[in-house]
């Protein structure tokens, strides 16, 4: 009982305690579900219609297409520039897809497999052509190939022959990224016929109308005053001008993404004079050792060649267009001075050791002899050579070994590009490059023998065996390290844009402008490898100056200052001043020239209030004419002069893009040849308007409050 009545004593101390406690437990909770978000957030690529896309997701679609891009073109490897775009397509055709599925969900359009099926059957749609299910005799897509396909890549996973299992999984991968593209497609299609195809049609009459437009033509005298006639100080733009201009032309400075204005300092290290001396002396140094008989192979390797050298004979196309185009008019046995090659920034010294003709292509067969040891092949490889030296039947002998003794051809390209080939590899390519037709050789290599046969040569071309070093003119550390430290001295020393700007001319640098950045664009300025300055760029405020940036080839420095951000809506009007006032300029101007000419009725009297006249023929309703006497394309000239009748003259003066004008329309006449087929023109407005109609992913794209932070990935 005491102790209750303790208890009950410090109830109010116990329950500010508990509820402390309770209040630090919800707290710590709450802190880690904000970090949880924030973790997340940082991993996610994209949102598109509020559906978040991760960085592991999208890399998948990034991969899977770009092995898609592999097999179809027989690549191993990608440039830093093709994986940049293929980045771009797969973003594209994510928020397409997501916008169109979307789109069709809400009126209930689907593909079915069913439909999907049917189009295997026909086997028109081109991307099925890209398929390896093509049927080589009939040109045409094989459902039934894909189908055994399908049953052996089932028992492939079943575990049946392992060793195929990985082709068999490629092919496979491929497959379903055509079938999911067939489907996007299809709806893709579906949609815009259910959309676009009922109402957008032409007719007899608008068919009409387009061709006249089209050609149509009228020879006029046009009577042209140009605005550069007047000095912009004659006219006076007020603030109030510019706004009015402004709210008149307020939806053009409408934006959906973010965009950002930067200045920067931009320093790529390059050779010193020392750098280009020093690597002169190394590439005279190796072309005396060339010259003096030295063993070309260990001269190469020692001067660091970014070209090896193997001693095959090769052809020209096997070397850079820089040595190819050396080699012909060299003797065997020459060596050249080292020569500079701007192209790629190189010097080079070559030794052409040998020219001779070979062929670019060799069919040929082989029988490959093993045995219990080295010995026991020799032997059995004796007895197959000395059998088909006295007649005997190539490939029976062949399938005697488990062999079909098949003919293949290998051809110069197969082998000429390799950087590295192996003495067993160079003996075996000389054999057969160097047999004649039906001429057979008992090979020995070290696990066994090789029996070739020749069958046939043919395209003999010129080849070369040449030592070649091709070395990079580049900068050294020495060279670096003193441009990284007065670069590093200079930024550390301009930490105000106003600082930047006045120390650079003392420093040799430049301080240029990008204006509009978007964080779609893969690098900065242009410089590769800026990724960090790019996510740098889209965090910074507003005259905040960046770290020094190391980056491109590890050849760059760079320092950024942000000076301006653009959020996401209307631009202010400041940042559009400048256009505004060259377009109220241009309206005053109007107006002034437009006075001039008030009362003219013939070319005559415009000629005498100053306007400058000339004849100009063929103008089209359907086409801008161009006015040489302004220098511009006048869109609204070639309207104005359709609504006039021949022998006629301009009811009013024209404004345009570069004067005033005033015609008269001297002929009107059908172009030369042009006949009226209303189907033919009926098609063309349909398409044209299907074209135009398109335009509505734009629309959906503006809705979908798409979210892009691939920037920070990639």
């Amino acid at each position: 009982m005491a102790a209750l009545g303790t208890i009950r004593k410090r109830g109010a101390i116990l329950a500010g305690i508990v509820g402390l406690g309770l209040f630090a437990f919800i707290a710590e909770e709450a802190v880690r579900s904000c970090e949880a978000t924030q973790n997340e957030k940082r991993q996610q690529v994209g949102e598109v219609l509020g559906e978040k896309i991760s960085v592991q997701d999208f890399q998948a679609l990034v991969d899977e297409y770009q092995e898609v891009i592999k097999m179809t073109q027989g690549r191993d490897n990608l440039t830093e520039e093709e994986l940049n775009s293929i980045k771009d397509q797969v973003w594209e055709t994510y928020v397409n897809n997501k916008l169109l599925a979307s789109e069709a969900g809400k009126l209930g359009l689907t593909v079915t497999d069913t439909e999907l099926q049917n189009i295997l059957k026909e086997g028109k749609n081109p991307l099925l052509m890209q398929s390896p299910f093509v049927n080589q005799q009939t040109g045409r897509f094989d459902a039934s190939m894909l189908t055994k396909f399908l049953a052996d890549y089932k028992g492939m996973a079943n575990g049946q022959n392992p060793q195929m299992a990985d082709q068999y999984q490629k092919i496979y991968n491929y497959w379903r990224f055509i079938e999911k593209t067939l489907r996007q497609q299809t709806l893709a299609m579906k949609y815009q016929r259910l959309l676009f195809t009922g109402c957008l049609i032409s007719n007899p009459i608008s068919a009409k109308m387009a061709f006249e437009a089209q050609n149509e033509e009228s020879n006029i005298q046009l009577a042209s005053m140009a605005y550069s006639t007047i000095n912009d100080n004659k006219v006076e733009v007020s603030e109030s001008d510019i706004k009015r201009k402004y709210d008149e032309k307020k939806d053009m400075f409408k934006q959906y993404v973010e965009t950002r204005d930067i200045k920067y300092v931009d320093v790529q290290v390059l050779p010193s004079a020392a750098d280009r001396k020093a690597l002169m002396k190394s590439m005279k140094d190796a072309s005396t050792e060339l010259q003096g008989g030295a063993e070309p192979a260990n001269v190469v390797r020692k001067a660091q060649s970014q070209i090896a050298y193997t001693g095959m004979p090769v052809t020209s196309k096997a070397f850079p267009s820089d040595i190819s185009a050396k080699l012909d008019s060299m003797v065997v046995g020459q060596t050249t001075q080292p020569f500079e090659t701007t192209r790629d920034n190189t010097l080079n010294v070559i030794k052409l050791i040998a020219k001779t003709q070979m062929p670019d292509s060799v069919e040929y067969r082989q029988i490959q002899v093993g045995g219990a040891t080295v010995e026991a092949a020799r032997k059995t490889a004796d007895s197959v050579y000395n059998a088909l030296q006295g007649g005997a039947d190539f490939e029976v002998l062949a399938k005697k070994y488990n062999q079909d003794g098949a003919k293949q051809w290998l051809t110069s390209a197969m082998y000429e590009n390799s950087q590295m080939i192996d003495p067993d590899s160079k003996a075996y390519l000389e054999t057969i490059n160097s047999l004649e037709v039906n001429e057979t050789k008992n090979l020995e290599m070290p696990q066994g023998n090789i029996i070739v046969q020749v069958t046939a040569r043919k395209a003999m071309v010129d080849k070369y065996t040449a030592a070649v070093i091709k070395r990079t003119i580049d900068f050294s550390k020495e060279t670096y390290s003193a441009a990284y430290n007065k670069f590093s001295q200079y930024v550390s020393e301009s930490r105000t844009l106003e600082a930047l700007e006045k120390n650079a001319k003392k420093n040799g640098y430049q301080v240029l402008e990008r204006r509009d950045m978007v964080n779609s664009e893969h690098n900065v300025v242009g410089v590769r490898s800026t990724r960090d300055a790019m996510k740098w760029i889209f965090d910074a405020k507003e005259n905040e100056i960046s770290p020094l940036y190391e980056c491109g080839n590890n050849d760059h420095m760079l320092v950024i200052v942000m000076t301006k951000i653009h959020p996401v809506g209307y631009r202010d009007v400041e940042d559009v001043k400048d256009m505004l006032k060259a377009e109220v300029i241009r309206d005053k101007k109007f107006d002034m020239l437009k006075e001039k000419l008030a009362g003219v009725n013939n070319i005559a009297a415009a000629k005498t209030k100053g306007a400058q006249v000339n004849d100009v023929n063929q103008i089209t309703f359907g086409a801008p004419v161009f006015v040489q006497a302004t220098g511009t394309s006048e869109p609204a000239l070639s309207g104005a002069v359709a609504a006039v009748k021949q022998g006629q003259f301009s009811p009013r003066v024209i404004k345009g893009n570069g004067g005033a004008y005033l015609f008269n329309v001297v002929k009107k006449s059908q172009r030369a040849g042009a006949k009226f087929d209303a189907k033919t023109m009926e098609a063309q407005l349909s398409q044209q308007a299907a074209q135009a109609a398109y335009r509505f992913m734009n629309e959906l794209y503006i809705k979908a409050d798409v979210v892009d932070n691939r920037y920070l990935f990639f």
